[in-house]
């Protein structure tokens, strides 16, 4: 590790770096910018980027990319070991003050894998990683694949039951985890001795092993575990091999844990880097956790893949976001969930659109985020579609922008949209969406631990995501809702994604979640639950005739339930099912308990 140059300084690992090909022609700023552009360290050098079009990438230098081919090659750590032996002194990953190279965090993983190796861990063995973002974690996920030991990533948030349900569910056997999260461990295995019979080893960082008593366990430092000379007897590890177990975010109940193989994190990295056409001299920033698949799979896996540096935060946050964005030059950013909107409800200020983002590739932008959003930050956005299960399966043209769509299917997918017999339906109808693959061990091994969900997920020979999407005449996909969190009520289907678009509409929400409840008619009834902006009071009533100007009768919330936040997993996804569970409480509004009537 080294200090980070100042932000202006010339790079290791610019231009000199790249793999042989034509340089770019410009007159460069001392950072490796164009003029006109403004400089890494935040100070603008021409005029607003609000003035200036997209400009399309019609071409993506390609020979930037690793080239990995056949199934001994194409595997996670392979990118990271094809980097080293071309660029090991090239810097790829910022985080705070320090810099790491290529070749740092390849001997950082190697020493990852021996110690690892030494306490018995081999190919197929599971090992849980719960850690917040940092360097270790990286190095962690690339010697993990390093010795064909299966990371299952644990999200830093949970303890108590879902904690033992994560580690238990995998199997794991090794358990890494920093101080913070420590005393969760220990706790859990005070109250429960016995629950984890097959964990046996746990790693700590950031904390002596004696602070940590785990009895009828071994446990050790991180820094014993990496005091090594980075030497293990390599297993043969091909694309099809399990790679990680990725649980679902558990927004419709019980987290799965998706089996990957290799060859997914390979091709998905490719998939983003077509389609946002990365390319050496770009920056990516990457501040959503790393154990979520966006940090891996779309962000950090794609950026070694095309050469780019990548900034490390520790976390998203809207203060910082685009101060850190104009430090450090970054010209990517991966969104998820509410981030948009979150941003946007920042106040406005002169400088919005001098920034160096390019371009940001996510999902979940209404319309009316997506185009506010490019409208005041001079950036383009890239709407896909995609799930920790299959990777992408719908992606846009950002020279073709269609706001409010997913974009069409992924070149290396097929896709079809059925009712609910199965049968597929045509344009403008709602359906289904199934997705299969064209290329191998490019989507999920299995559910692991549940074969009864593995073979409902693949009924058909084709992978059933549970969303309801529609496709128009020019073949453009449009999300509609989850199949769980549509709402059926008078005979309609509504969804409660344009319900919550509607809602959230209203100046005084900042966020807002709709949901069916049971009514005594044994149908559905619709509910919100909101999130009001800070020091607005708005009453339900007034809500609600807000809604009842913008949405037919039918789809009038009957409940509302004011929150002070709604309940999320880390990356920001509305964690609906516990509102269900939830359901009509005390403090629920009732429209018709107020005799505020409603047309239907």
């Amino acid at each position: 590790m080294r200090r980070r140059p100042g932000p202006c300084a010339p790079r290791r690992g610019g231009p000199a770096w790249r793999a042989p090909g034509p340089m770019p022609s410009s007159s460069a700023t001392g950072c490796g910018r164009r003029r006109r552009r403004r400089c890494c360290a935040g100070t603008a050098t021409g005029r607003s980027r609000a003035a200036r079009p997209w400009r399309p990438r019609p071409e993506v230098r390609a020979m930037d990319w690793i080239k990995l081919d056949g199934p001994d090659e194409r595997t996670l750590h392979g990118m990271l070991e094809w980097r080293a032996r071309r660029q090991a002194d090239a810097p790829w990953v910022w985080f705070r003050e320090r810099v790491i190279t290529y070749g740092e965090l390849d001997g950082d993983a190697d020493r990852v894998a021996a110690g690892l190796a030494a306490q018995g861990v081999a190919k197929g063995v599971k090992v849980a990683v719960m850690l917040a973002n940092r360097p270790a974690f990286l190095a962690a996920w690339f010697g993990l694949s390093k010795l064909g030991a299966v990371e299952v990533p644990v999200n830093t948030a949970h303890r108590g039951y879902l904690l033992s349900y994560l580690l238990g569910q995998a199997d794991c056997e090794v358990l890494i985890v920093e101080a913070a999260f420590a005393d969760r461990v220990s706790e859990l295995m005070a109250a429960a001795p016995d629950a984890l019979p097959r964990l046996r080893t746990v790693v700590v960082l950031d904390m002596e092993p004696g602070a940590l008593p785990l009895p009828g366990r071994t446990v050790m430092s991180w820094r014993a575990l990496v005091s090594n000379d980075g030497r293990f007897e390599r297993p043969a590890v091909r694309w099809s091999d399990a790679m990680g177990i990725q649980f679902t975010s558990g927004t419709t109940g019980p987290s799965k844990g998706a089996v990957l193989p290799h060859n997914y994190a390979v091709q998905t990295a490719e998939s983003v880097c077509a389609i946002a056409r990365y390319r050496a001299e770009d920056c990516l920033y990457n501040a959503l956790p790393l154990f979520h698949g966006n940090a891996k799979f779309l962000s950090a896996a794609p950026s070694l893949l095309a050469g780019t540096r990548m900034v490390l935060g520790e976390r998203f946050s809207a203060r910082i976001f685009w101060d850190d964005v104009r430090r450090h030059g970054c010209t990517e950013f991966n969104y998820i969930g509410s981030i948009l909107a979150i941003l946007l409800k920042a106040e406005p200020r002169a400088d919005d659109a001098d920034n160096p983002l390019r371009v940001l590739f996510g999902a979940g932008a209404t319309p009316e985020v997506h185009e506010a959003f490019e409208r005041r930050f001079g950036v383009r956005l890239i709407e896909g579609y995609g799930m920790s299960e299959i990777g992408l399966a719908l992606v846009s043209d950002p020279d073709d922008p269609r706001p409010g769509s997913c974009g069409k299917p992924h070149p290396d997918c097929e896709v079809v949209l059925v009712d609910d017999d199965g049968a597929p339906v045509g344009d403008g109808t709602p359906g289904e969406l199934l997705v299969r693959p064209k290329r191998p061990w490019s989507m999920l091994l299995e559910y692991y631990g549940m074969p009864e969900k593995t073979v409902a997920a693949w009924q058909g020979l084709w992978f059933h995501t549970g969303d309801t999407l529609v496709r128009d005449a020019e073949g453009f996909y449009r999300f509609i809702d989850r199949k769980k969190d549509a709402i059926r009520r008078r005979g309609e289907n509504i969804s409660s994604f344009e319900v919550e678009r509607l809602v959230v509409g209203h100046p005084a929400v900042l966020e807002a979640a709709a949901l069916p409840v049971s009514s005594e008619l044994g149908e559905d009834e619709v509910m919100v639950c909101v999130v009001r902006r800070p020091g607005e009071r708005l009453e339900a009533q007034e809500l609600v005739d807000y809604c009842k100007g913008l949405m037919a009768g039918f789809m009038v919330p009957r409940y509302v339930r004011f929150l002070d936040a709604l309940p999320k997993t880390p990356t920001e996804k509305v964690q609906k099912f516990r509102l269900r569970e939830e359901g009509v409480t005390p403090d629920t509004w009732d429209r018709e308990r107020a005799g505020v009537e409603c047309a239907s």
